[in-house]
């Protein structure tokens, strides 16, 4: 007697189409699902009208995002007004409703209140500290009322545990090595012209200007190492973000100028699908001592460029990274930063560094994520 598997029919819901770390990780988890043989559909909030800057072979449904108030509570009560509004009245008959934010969750939570979806899912890439009452209530309200919630990392899961007293099983992220390898295709010159990268090193970093990624410390260090490195410059790549952290950019901007950092600085802004990849390929190191990361996505798309990696050596970078595998520094310190960066134009230690790290890109994969996510789907929901 033979029994089959069920395939799932999974919709995936992210706060928007511009490339962050829970937003790439929606879209390699659901094209992953989609390879095991599941159906999957991503719901996002779409505010410019252009969806995903890449092909899909999952379904996808773009969700209206019209203009908003600065107000941050306003802000994110709108957004999660306008997924309550627009899922209400589509046909919703999915096996699993899982959210990758605060603010589908908080959709999704309304949508099972009114008795529109039986459960769903969320997964924690990281807690944050809001001063806002309203924020904070979103967040606990977003955790609390998940049937099921996953987390991208050991730390997280502890923190977790000590402010909700939930246990949220963890689940990998990967890197998608079609992306992201050191063969060349062309683009990098492209790259090079079009940022004016001339310089000798180039570091780079991933995440735009912002407290959580220690933008100001980074610059500080990067102005130390410029002392030695002359020619060097610090590329800083994307930024889309949600929060508006522009006291912090001018503060960052106002210290840079009196670095007299100059054309030693790039800031990219947002790329495109296919810019990042190359960016990574005109590099010479990446340097991310970030002081709030749910995984670090970033860190594992350098290591598979074939970069050298400094990094923060606190978790979650210390959960799957050894000093043999990247410079791990005191994020605090802005000497330490710089001297790894220092130390890492050392040609026999960035080869050791690049040589050793390798070995992780077998063990965190979007398909063994995906296996994962599977098992949790159908263990709290009984699926057959």
């Amino acid at each position: 007697m033979s029994s089959t598997i069920s395939k799932l029919h999974i919709a995936l819901l992210t706060y928007a189409t511009k490339p962050r770390g829970s937003v790439i990780h929606t879209l390699e988890l659901a094209e992953a699902l989609q390879k095991l043989g599941h159906r999957v559909c991503i719901y996002a909030l779409d505010k410019d009208g252009l969806g995903f800057d890449r092909h899909l072979s999952c379904e996808f449904q773009p969700i209206p995002a019209q203009s908003a108030p600065k107000e941050i509570d306003r802000l994110i009560q709108q957004r999660i007004q306008e997924f309550v509004v627009y899922l209400d009245n589509a046909p919703l008959h999915y096996d699993v409703y899982h959210a990758q934010d605060c603010i589908s969750a908080n959709a999704l939570a309304i949508l099972r209140s009114q008795g529109h979806i039986p459960h769903f899912v969320r997964t924690i890439h990281h807690i944050e500290d809001y001063h806002s009452p309203y924020l904070q209530a979103c967040q606990d309200r977003s955790i609390r009322d998940a049937e099921l919630c996953l987390c991208v990392s050991a730390g997280w899961q502890k923190q977790i545990y000590q402010h909700y007293h939930i246990h949220a099983p963890q689940v990998l992220n990967g890197v998608n090595l079609q992306r992201f390898s050191r063969d060349r295709n062309g683009m990098e010159s492209l790259i090079r012209q079009k940022f004016g990268l001339t310089g000798a090193p180039v570091y780079l970093t991933v995440g735009g200007i912002e407290p959580r990624k220690n933008s100001i410390k980074l610059i500080q260090a990067f102005a130390r190492v410029l002392e030695d490195f002359p020619n060097a410059q610090l590329v800083i790549a994307g930024g889309a973000t949600l929060f508006d952290y522009q006291a912090y950019r001018d503060e960052f901007l106002a210290i840079s100028k009196n670095l007299n950092l100059g054309k030693s600085l790039v800031i990219t802004g947002v790329l495109t699908d296919l810019e990042l990849p190359a960016l990574y390929r005109c590099a010479d190191a990446f340097v991310f001592p970030s002081a709030k990361e749910g995984w670090g996505l970033v860190v594992m798309e350098a290591i598979a460029s074939g970069l050298p990696v400094i990094t923060s050596n606190c978790p979650p970078f210390t959960e799957f990274l050894s000093e043999r595998q990247a410079l791990l520094v005191d994020p605090d310190d802005v000497e330490a930063i710089a001297q790894g960066m220092r130390l890492v134009m050392n040609s026999q230690l960035s080869q050791s560094l690049v040589l050793a790290s390798q070995e992780i890109l077998t063990k965190y994969t979007w398909e063994n994520s995906a296996h994962m996510h599977i098992a949790h789907y159908r263990r709290q929901f009984a699926i057959a």
